[in-house]
């Protein structure tokens, strides 16, 4: 080869070596020119949210996600079929994305803006979403009442339940309706906002009942009910029993909120109406007196009464444990309420004929006159008893002109709380007859000393005095 040929040669390749650098040059200028125009915006194929930002600055980046939110709404649908749609903003969404925007393109590389033209787009999510949470709630409230309304046109759904009929409890059954629990639905939608979550249906809200017909406690409370129902109560009050009436017990049945009871009120209003009629602390007692035939005596310090709220508390314990029962009512008082008021043994007063006697065991142990008060201190009647039994006592109180009285007495009975007994009174010349209305007490029945020694050693406390 001449050397003309290869000066040739050399001087192509240099041409070409040089074109080469001038493109690679102008090809890094125009890369890096490229690259500062990515300094404040975001790289080709950038997607935020599912919303395509390429290209765009921090600002339009901002206001086209805000254009996409704006465009969202929450949608409830009913069974699949849309029943409202509501706009984010008016549930309270607040939208700015500026300060994520500024964290991710202060993230970006500017410098492969060429590779992100290659390969798979840039996808991501941030969350510019702030909530008004008063916004929300008035929102809700005007759902929530929407849904109330679109409520009366359904069927309300119903568990099985018992039913009181004249005959006993039945079961009512079960109702499938298609009424939607509306608090429900208002809890969720508040939840689903906040999570970013935007429907629901109103068919994942339909109530469904709870207990059914074939519901084995249901049945069991049934046949409860149905028993207590039938049951025999009895009471035994001054030695009478008697039977509650069962469709009274039926009556006081209660079926609430899967629970067996009974109504307290009227169960206590019960109990109250035998107390007003047997309370021997506010009832006379009838009494077959020795002279005079039945009379009528007084309430008196030998009673009792009936406790309305412990003993509506203990039937109501007795007829639910669904078994039969006799059952003496709960009282306060110094005598019992089972047996008679009065037995086989006490002690008559009789006021009329100013006469006692002692019974015992159903037999006249004594009998004597006396003396009982004066008229103007006329000695209570009344069904008292010895509570006390005392000797060598001094009694004292005030004569009819004020003076004051010591009266010493060998044996000491009293029957009442207001200082009224039964004592020996060697002062009187005689017992009997109309002796009281001249020369009569101060209220205690005055008693011959003999015969006070014998009473007072035969009798015990505890034993009914009946003044008459």
């Amino acid at each position: 080869m001449s050397r003309t040929s290869r000066h040739h040669k050399s001087g192509k390749k240099k041409y070409i070596l040089i074109a080469v650098l001038l493109a690679v040059v102008a090809l890094t200028t125009g890369y890096g020119v490229n690259a500062s125009n990515y300094s404040d915006r975001f790289l080709p194929n950038t997607k935020i949210n599912h919303t395509d930002i390429s290209n765009l600055t921090v600002s339009e980046a901002n206001k086209k996600l805000q254009e996409a939110t704006a465009q969202t709404n929450f949608t409830i649908t009913d069974n699949g079929t849309e029943w409202k749609k509501v706009s984010l903003a008016d549930l309270g969404m607040k939208t700015d994305f500026s300060k994520e925007l500024d964290n991710l393109l202060g993230d970006q590389n500017q410098w492969g803006w060429g590779m992100a033209y290659v390969f798979t787009s840039n996808s991501s999510d941030v969350n510019g979403l702030t909530l008004d949470e008063a916004q929300l709630d008035a929102a809700a409230a005007n759902i929530q009442t929407e849904l109330n309304t679109l409520n009366e046109s359904r069927t309300k759904t119903a568990d099985a339940t018992l039913t009181k009929g004249p005959t006993g409890f039945t079961i009512t059954p079960e109702v499938n309706g298609n009424s939607v629990n509306v608090d429900q639905v208002i809890k969720d939608l508040k939840a689903f906002v906040a999570k970013d979550q935007f429907t629901l249906d109103l068919m994942d809200y339909t109530e469904k009942p709870t207990v059914l017909s074939t519901d084995a406690t249901l049945q069991e409370q049934m046949n409860q009910l149905n028993q207590i129902a039938q049951i025999q109560g009895n009471y035994t009050i001054n030695g009478e029993t008697f039977q509650i009436p069962t469709e009274t017990i039926s009556g006081w049945l209660t079926y609430t909120d899967g629970k067996v009871s009974l109504d307290r009120e009227q169960v206590k209003a019960y109990v109250t109406s035998l107390g007003e009629k047997y309370n021997t602390s506010t009832n006379a007692t009838k009494f077959n007196s020795t002279k005079r035939g039945e009379v009528s005596v007084p309430a008196g310090t030998y009673s009792w009464t009936i406790q309305p709220d412990s003993e509506t508390d203990a039937l109501m314990e007795a007829i639910l444990a669904g078994a039969p029962f006799t059952r003496t009512p709960i009282t306060a008082g110094s005598a019992a309420a089972d047996t008679p008021l009065i037995g086989n043994t006490y002690i008559e007063v009789d006021l009329q004929n100013q006469h006692m006697w002692y019974y015992k065991d159903g037999a006249v142990a004594l009998e004597t006159d006396v003396v009982t008060g004066k008229p103007k201190s006329a000695t209570p009647p009344g069904v008292n008893y010895i509570w006390e039994k005392k000797t060598n006592e001094t009694l004292k109180g005030k004569n009819d002109d004020g003076t004051d009285y010591a009266s010493p007495v060998a044996y000491w009975l009293p029957i009442d709380w207001t200082g009224v007994g039964i004592h020996d009174s060697d002062w009187q010349p005689a017992y009997g007859g109309d002796l009281y209305l001249t020369n009569g007490s101060h209220g205690c029945v005055n008693t011959p000393p003999d015969v006070m020694k014998t009473l007072y050693e035969a009798v015990e406390v505890g034993t009914p005095v009946l003044v008459f």
